[in-house]
This record gives C-alpha cells, sequence and structure tokens, in this order.
C-alpha cells in the first residue's frame, strides 16, 4: 500500500508539472511567433511594393515629343578618279584612272530650329559629298554643311524648309543616376524608333576619339543603340534634348548594354560657335591633367581624394600666366566642381578664348582663387574664324563643260586669291581642285569639311586651264 502511494504521488506530481510547462510556454513563448510574422509582412510590403502599389514612368509623352523632330541622315561619297600613290611620278605623269565606286552611309540627326538647322555627329557626315535628310513625314531635303567639329563629335547641318518640328535643349547636368531617358534614331535603317533606359554614369571617357584636343564627357545609358542611332537624340521625361547618341560598347558592332551620348552642355556650345564663327572657338586653360588618385594623394599627401591634378602647365598657357602651378588640385572652373578630368573638359568647353573664368584649386591642402583669362590653340585670347576664309580663296563648282573638257567627275575652281595659305603655296587662279589627299573634291563643303578635319600635311591636287595636272603640299596648325 505504502508503494502504491509513493506512485500515486509521482504520477499526480507528473501531470502537475506537465500543466505548468504547457502553461509557461504559452504564456511567454507562443506570442514572438506572430511579431515574426508580422515583422515579415511589414518589410515585405515596405521593400517590395505590390504590382497595383507601382508607378512606373509615362514616356509616351516625351516618344510623342521627340520622333517627329529626329530625321534620318543618308550620305554618299564618290571614290575614284585618276591615283597614282606617289606624288613625284604623278608629277612626270604616272596616273591611273579608277573607275568611281560609290560608298553610302546612314545616321541620324536632331532638328534644333524651325528653319532647318540640323545637329548630328562628324563620323556620320565625315568626307561625305552629298547629305540627303529624310523627316519622319517622309519628306526628303539635300543639306548643306554648315561646320564640324571632330573634337567633340559633333556636326551642323542646314536644310532649306520652314515650320519644322524641333526639340528645345535641356540640361544635362540636371540628370540624375538612374534617371529614364530615352534615345531616338534610325538603327539599321528602321526610321523613327524609340528606346528607352536610365542613366548608367555621367562624364565617361572612353578614349575613342583619336583628335588630341578631343573633349569626352559621355553620358553612359542602358538605352539600346545601334548602327544608324548615332546623331539621333537622347531626351528626357520632358521631350527635351539633353544629348546626342554616339557610341556603344560592344565586341560585336550591335548593341551589348550600353550606349553613350555627347550631354547638350557640349552640343550647344558647339552649335552656336558653327553658326556664328563656322569653327568651334575652343577655350583652353593651358594644363596637363589627369585624375587624383590614392597613389598621387599620397605622394603629394593630399588630404582628400578630389578635384583633378595638375601635372604640368604650358609656357605660353592661361593657367600659368594666373598662377596656377604644376602640383595644384583643381576643384572647380566657374563655380562648378569637378572631380574628373572629363568634368573638367566638358566645364571649360562651355566657355570662349577671351573670358574670365574663376579657377579654386589646392595647394598644400589650402584652397586658392585665381582669375583665368581662357586662350585659344594659338596662344591667344582672339576668335578662331573659318579656316576656308584663312586660306584665303574664293571658289565656285566647275561646269559640267569643264568636267567633260578636262575629264574630271567634279571639283571645284579657285576664282580669286587673296593673302593666305593657297597663294603661298603657289596655287594661281582659275585652278581646279579635284582632291585634298586622295579625297575627291566635289563642291566647296567637301574642300571646307576636308579642310576642317585635317592635321598637319595638306596634298592638294588638280588641274590647271590648259589641262595640266599639278600638286601642291603645305602645312596647316
Amino acid at each position: 500500500m505504502k508503494h502504491f502511494r509513493s506512485t500515486l504521488l509521482t504520477f499526480i506530481l507528473v501531470i502537475i508539472g506537465a500543466f505548468l510547462a504547457v502553461f509557461a510556454y504559452t504564456k511567454f513563448f507562443d506570442k514572438p511567433e506572430v511579431v515574426t510574422i508580422k515583422e515579415t509582412q511589414a518589410v515585405k510590403y515596405a521593400t517590395f511594393p505590390s504590382e497595383g502599389e507601382m508607378v512606373l514612368p509615362d514616356l509616351t509623352y516625351a516618344a510623342e515629343n521627340s520622333v517627329h523632330a529626329v530625321v534620318h541622315i543618308m550620305t554618299q561619297q564618290v571614290r575614284g578618279g585618276w591615283s597614282g600613290g606617289n606624288p613625284i611620278l604623278e608629277y612626270f605623269g604616272y596616273r591611273y584612272r579608277q573607275e568611281p565606286q560609290i560608298a553610302r552611309g546612314f545616321g541620324s540627326g536632331v532638328i534644333l530650329s524651325s528653319d532647318g538647322y540640323i545637329v548630328t555627329n562628324n563620323h556620320v557626315i565625315e568626307d561625305a559629298q552629298k547629305i540627303k535628310v529624310v523627316l519622319n513625314d517622309k519628306r526628303e531635303f539635300d543639306a548643306e554643311l554648315v561646320g564640324t567639329d571632330p573634337t567633340t563629335d559633333v556636326a551642323l547641318l542646314k536644310i532649306e524648309s520652314e515650320g519644322l518640328p524641333y526639340l528645345i535643349y535641356g540640361n544635362s547636368g540636371d540628370l540624375k543616376l538612374g534617371e529614364w531617358v530615352l534615345a531616338v534614331g534610325n538603327p539599321f535603317n528602321l526610321t523613327s524608333t524609340v528606346t528607352a533606359g536610365i542613366v548608367s554614369a555621367m562624364t565617361r571617357n572612353l578614349g575613342i576619339n583619336p583628335d588630341n584636343l578631343s573633349i569626352e564627357s559621355f553620358i553612359q545609358t542602358d538605352a539600346a543603340v545601334n548602327p544608324g542611332n548615332s546623331g539621333g537624340a537622347l531626351v528626357n521625361q520632358k521631350g527635351q534634348l539633353v544629348g546626342i547618341n554616339t557610341a556603344i560598347a560592344s565586341r560585336t558592332g550591335s548593341y551589348a548594354g550600353y550606349s553613350f551620348a555627347v550631354p547638350v552642355t557640349i552640343v550647344k556650345k558647339v552649335v552656336d560657335d558653327l553658326k556664328e564663327f563656322g569653327e568651334v572657338q575652343r577655350a583652353l586653360l593651358g594644363v596637363n591633367i589627369g585624375d587624383v588618385t590614392a597613389e598621387i594623394a599620397e605622394e603629394y599627401n593630399l588630404d582628400k581624394i578630389e578635384g583633378v591634378f595638375v601635372g604640368g602647365v604650358t609656357a605660353d598657357g592661361a593657367a600659368r600666366e594666373a598662377g596656377i602651378k604644376e602640383g595644384d588640385v583643381i576643384v572647380s572652373v566657374g563655380g562648378t566642381k569637378v572631380n574628373s578630368s572629363a568634368e573638367l573638359q566638358e566645364t571649360v568647353s562651355q566657355y570662349r578664348p577671351g573670358d574670365d573664368v574663376v579657377v579654386v584649386v589646392k595647394r598644400s591642402n589650402s584652397r586658392k582663387q585665381f582669375t583665368v583669362t581662357l586662350r585659344n590653340k594659338h596662344g591667344d585670347t582672339q576668335i578662331v574664324r573659318d579656316r576656308t576664309t584663312i586660306l584665303g580663296a574664293e571658289f565656285v563648282e566647275v561646269s559640267d563643260r569643264e568636267k567633260q573638257r578636262f575629264d574630271i567627275n567634279g571639283g571645284i575652281k579657285v576664282i580669286k586669291l587673296n593673302k593666305g595659305t593657297l597663294r603661298d603655296a603657289g596655287i594661281e587662279e582659275g585652278f581646279i581642285i579635284t582632291s585634298v589627299n586622295k579625297k575627291a573634291i566635289l563642291e566647296v563643303t567637301d574642300f571646307r569639311r576636308i579642310i576642317n578635319n585635317a592635321r598637319g600635311g595638306i596634298l592638294v591636287e588638280g588641274v590647271y586651264p590648259d589641262g595640266e595636272p599639278a600638286y601642291f603640299v603645305f602645312g596647316i596648325n
């Protein structure tokens, strides 16, 4: 009996303990499970809005506003004619005749005004002898080349028309990373194509422009851009022009995820200069620059990695004249902060020779302010005029009778020679220029374009009125 009572008591205590354990677990450990679920739901809805709550940008206005102002550009170049490859042998008559070959190209352009000014890339129309513009409404026009700027890969055309749709300038400096933009153009000859993407990066320097005075400060986007888009519009959500689509990063030649556009801050200045002067008024600080790296910061004991490092100053440059020295770090130009070489170049490119600009530098980790009078590529502050005017010649295109008489496809005849490079080279009035640097000349704009794009030596070939062929070689700065 005693053993039975002991066993019963033990059983009762076990039952009571079990109830106490269940009570305690329910009281103190059951509620956190509910809190955890609530917290998970709260994080889910805060981080990932439901599909109904997501707001996507409406790009229809921007597309409709821009597509009518983007044109299709078709170019033609005639290759062939007399050739020999050796000017000395050619002088003694060792020349042969090549059958003319027609090379065609295509691209895009953007109408900037109702009276027919159109901006595109220089590489779209480079070496073209005929330029045709096709509007979105299928009308076609022959275009005149107003001017080019190889350093920024921008060119300006003009067609004779009125009341055209056009894009207004936006401000590429206001673009934000992740902002939606549209690329409008004519890829693969597919007219009026619109693609969308976001701004992926700013002030990209790709090193694709071989000109030693090139300015590269591209807007990088992931909007699809393909061959034929070059010269087309990059627009913001308001339908304003913020860039000219220029290049893609690709190993195949087609779109592979990234595209690059010249910012409108550069485009507007180039266009204004070409319209007013026929040539871009390039302002120079006169410095050799590079990005500030961790190594440079350590070597020069800089307290912060910022600005643009001055690796040297030119002897007759604006920076040296103002007091800027090698080893300085430029942190702002004209009140605009600069943290890369591309940013500095883009900022300075908006000025003209003779402009005064405030430049702030760090020297021994102290800030100093200088007023710099910017200069041109010749080291002075004068406005540079169109080169064909500087060469001192006036031209007319040859007549059909002259083409037949001299057995030439085209050319331009010198009708007046003033003091200048051509007269100094020995060219006389009446001389017909048929090629420059082995490129055929069919009209005056061909001569202007090649001279504007040329660096160093120039080879001019042609024929005198008596039928005697001649060539001239001279240099150009």
